[in-house]
């Protein structure tokens, strides 16, 4: 078309039909006519951008969008980005996030390939061959190859590192299959031992040049380089050189899909006190680890509060080679049935917890529930106390005291409670010492410094009743907590349970691959654990994490440590855009 029929086409006057008709019928109407007929075609033209309005947001869904900045707290600044030797909580924050395993947790708690392509277990259950993706690459462009996995389990297994996992991999061999295939052959069946494959992985290319001496001081554990979702984009350090900001980008050729959230930042502060000062202040969005009493101060003030059931076990563990009266079980039984276990909850851990009567935490098989609910305390006090009663125990008239004569002396029930140097213990101890006292027995609380606890009281079993938590996982597997070859130390069993039915049940267990014998063997154990009552079995607590309304996407689900929140942040999302549905991807 050219210019000249351009032009007399944009000058050319059009003409609706009847154009003339409505003209010449507008002009008739009268004054008051003509204002209803405005009024009314005004209506009809409002009703109908309205109806086009709401047939259009119908159709229309809003779907992630790559954008927004998370600012998240944490308490102390890290030093091992590392996940061979991350020790603190901003350690494995970072390495959760920037380091990624041959195997992840899926969003239902089940174990599914990261960087692996697949996973073959031998019939005997001793040797594990992974293959690698052929799209897994680390964070400057590497491709990720056998010898990267081989080199960190080397690194895991050498005693000149002092890993931390250690213990996860000892005994366990790992050999090169080819380029992109590993295999780990273990000394005897062991059923958890995937969940240690999810350890994340060391580009050797960049660690291979770092002595075992140099190891805990490089620079690669303050810049890592890993095959996350996330990689770092940008860190600041305080005046002593220490790093006390981190800046997290999505790494897009990262296995699965880059995470929504362009920018996850991280700042570090010395107390719990600085960190929420900074919350109040806006200078973060999101913090965990955080005390219940602060959670629910917080949940109060209209913030945000997620929460999801660790798999960790509190509870009064006794040692009764120590102390005469802990021999007898009616006395074990009494103090379980007077013990404020929901009370304990409610009040120390303002709900955020679930009050248990048995090993095992709450929901880790269908078969097996040890929650606690509706015990009438005073009848349990009134029970506890004829029990005692028909097993010989009486009340001295002078002390108030409980004792029981036996042919050469005569027992009290006394004991001294020993626990860590931590607000909910101590809060805890002193609640079970007052309702213990109401029973007859004669409590003593000796609190001490973490360290010291571990050192001098634990480690050489020097106490008669220990207020502790256990870390169970989510693979159930409490042979350290039980088995009678875990009562020295270094072994976990801080209950000395003895029992040749228990040891060989753990024993099947943790070999055992077929998934419902094992929980069978599980259901076997709990069931005579709580029998012989070898410990009082109080409560499990729940992760607290507190993030912003304007993220969406995240879900907590079944947890084994608080960085397995992270398993989901691919989802997690602040920006949308509105699409219509048929375009929105499904």
């Amino acid at each position: 078309m050219n210019y000249q029929k351009l032009r007399a086409l944009s000058t050319k006057r059009f003409h609706l039909p009847l154009e003339r008709s409505i003209e010449r019928a507008l002009r008739r109407l009268t004054l008051a006519e003509k204002s209803v007929f405005y009024f009314f075609t005004f209506l009809f033209i409002l009703c109908s951008l309205s109806l086009l309005y709401k047939v259009n947001s119908a159709y229309l869904t809003d779907v992630p969008l790559r954008g927004g900045t998370l600012t998240e707290g944490v308490v102390g600044n890290p030093r091992f980005i590392n996940p061979v030797l991350a020790l603190s909580e901003a350690d494995k924050n970072l390495s959760a996030l920037v380091y990624s395993g041959l195997l992840k947790y899926g969003a239902d708690g089940t174990l599914v390939n990261d960087l692996a392509e697949s996973l073959t277990v031998s019939p005997n259950g001793l040797t594990y061959t992974l293959k690698i993706r052929p799209d897994a690459y680390f964070q400057d462009g590497t491709p990720v190859m056998a010898d990267d996995v081989v080199f960190t389990i080397d690194k895991i297994l050498d005693p000149d590192v002092k890993s931390p996992l250690f213990g996860d991999f000892a005994g366990v061999s790992i050999s090169k299959v080819d380029s992109s295939t590993v295999s780990f052959t273990l000394r005897q069946p062991y059923a958890p031992f995937r969940a240690n494959l999810t350890v994340g992985i060391l580009p050797k290319h960049v660690w291979s040049s770092v002595t075992n001496d140099e190891f805990s001081f490089s620079q690669w554990n303050i810049l890592p380089v890993g095959s996350g979702p996330y990689e770092v984009a940008n860190v600041t350090r305080d005046s002593g050189g220490i790093p006390n900001y981190y800046d997290l980008t999505p790494f897009d050729k990262a296995v699965g899909r880059a995470p929504y959230i362009k920018h996850y930042v991280f700042k570090f502060y010395p107390s719990e006190q600085d960190l929420l000062s900074a919350l109040d202040g806006g200078d973060i969005d999101s913090l965990s680890g955080i005390s219940p009493a602060e959670a629910a101060g917080l949940k109060k003030s209209g913030q945000n509060i997620l929460s999801s059931p660790l798999p960790r076990v509190f509870g009064v563990f006794f040692n009764q080679s120590t102390n005469k009266s802990l021999l007898d079980k009616s006395v074990r039984l009494a103090l379980d049935m007077t013990a404020p276990k929901q009370d304990i909850v409610n009040k120390v851990l303002f709900g955020y917890g679930t009050a248990i009567d048995g090993p095992l935490p709450p929901g880790l098989f269908e078969d097996i529930d040890n929650s606690v609910t509706n015990r009438d305390m005073e009848k349990n006090l009134l029970d506890a106390t004829a029990l005692l009663a028909r097993n010989g125990w009486v009340k001295n008239a002078e002390t108030g005291i409980l004792e029981k004569k036996s042919k050469t002396d005569t027992i009290k029930l006394s004991f001294t409670l020993s626990t860590s140097d931590n607000p909910e213990l101590r809060a805890v101890a002193d609640m079970l010492k007052s309702a213990w006292s109401k029973l007859g027995a004669d409590i003593t609380v000796n609190v001490y410094e973490q360290g010291d606890l571990n050192q001098n009281v634990i480690r050489p079993r020097r106490y008669q009743a220990l207020l502790f938590g256990e870390v169970v996982g989510r693979d159930a597997d409490v042979y350290p907590f039980w088995h009678s070859s875990e009562r020295s130390d270094p072994g976990l069993n801080i209950a000395l349970y003895v029992s040749s039915q228990a040891d060989k049940l753990l024993s099947d267990a943790r070999s055992q691959s077929d998934q419902d014998k094992r929980a069978a063997d599980y259901k076997a154990f709990n069931s005579l654990v709580k029998f012989d009552l070898p410990a009082v079995f109080l409560y499990t607590p729940s992760f607290l994490y507190v993030v912003p309304k304007t993220v969406h996407g995240l879900t907590l689900g079944d947890l084994s440590t608080p960085q397995d929140r992270f398993e989901s942040v691919r989802d997690w999302y602040i920006e949308t855009n509105s699409v219509w549905n048929i375009f929105a991807k499904r």
